[in-house]
């Protein structure tokens, strides 16, 4: 488990070339091991303009050697308030590298999810760029609805998307845990790129499946919109996942906009869906 950065109760950032307008962020993180796990190989960056969730798997260690690559390079590309999308890609190649170096000859295979939320700049106004790799999740809550950004890499999303398996059976099916893309194996990262405008008021969950698989997206919704600030928000989650279970390592950031110029066009607000080709 590699942590990078520290919960935040608030922090200004600058948009370059809009005199005297900022975007403010809350924001905080949590992990647990879970009940189930021996090791804790879930790693986490919450660092403006970077908040990412990687959960790694593989022989041994080796899950946490492949999620804490993620997080760290991804950490190098965050000198300034806002960067550009090719910049993920860019670290999530050099994560690559990392893993397959560090890979044991006796790992059947080491890799990691990697999903998150990037603050960029699109004609100039604030937007977040979320990528996802795996099932690792993001959502936004906004005006009280919650609503899945990302799209999980899995088999049982591949029924799901075919209509050979109902969306409310998904968690339950056998092969919840198989991925079909992963950052490593020795293969160039797949990510699916989506841009929202940062609004104030927004609220974003980035997530490992420790979490929905145990917390159901009804409750999810609950617990996000009941009030309470990024940390208790964060340790709340984490006690209900435990409760249900804890069947695997449980980690999330919660990034609350504060404060925004809402500059973007409000055709602009929902979700939409590119692959990354940078």
């Amino acid at each position: 488990m590699t942590q990078i950065g520290r919960s935040t109760a608030r922090r200004s950032l600058s948009i370059p070339g809009e005199h005297g307008q900022s975007v403010a962020l809350s924001w905080a993180a949590a992990t647990d091991i879970g009940r189930k796990r021996a090791l804790n190989e879930d790693s986490f960056l919450a660092e403006a303009p970077f908040f990412v969730v990687a959960d790694g798997m593989g022989g041994h260690a080796s899950g946490d050697v492949a999620s804490a690559a993620v997080v760290q390079r991804l950490a190098q590309e965050g000198s300034a308030d806002f960067v550009e999308p090719e910049q993920i890609m860019t670290a999530l190649r050099v994560a690559t590298a990392d893993i397959t170096l560090a890979a044991d000859d006796d790992d059947l295979g080491v890799g990691t999810t990697a999903t998150g939320a990037v603050l960029t700049l699109v004609d100039g106004a604030p937007y977040w760029a979320v990528f996802n790799i795996g099932d690792s999740r993001v959502y936004q809550l906004a005006d009280g609805e919650l609503t899945q950004v990302t799209v999980d890499h899995s088999v049982v999303q591949e029924l799901v998307d075919a209509g050979l398996l109902p969306q409310d059976q998904a968690e339950f099916h056998p092969d919840a845990n198989i991925i079909t893309r992963a950052v490593g194996f020795n293969a160039e990262p797949m990510a699916d790129l989506w841009m929202l405008p940062v609004r104030t008021g927004l609220r974003l969950l980035i997530c490992s499946d420790g979490l929905t698989r145990e917390v159901s997206d009804v409750v999810l919704r609950q617990m996000l919109g009941a009030g309470l600030g990024p940390q208790e928000t964060a340790t709340t989650l984490v006690d209900a996942a435990l409760a249900a279970g804890g069947r695997d390592n449980i980690t999330l950031v919660i990034v609350d906009v504060v404060e925004s110029p809402d500059t973007a066009p409000l055709e602009n607000t929902l979700p939409r869906r590119d692959a990354a080709t940078a």
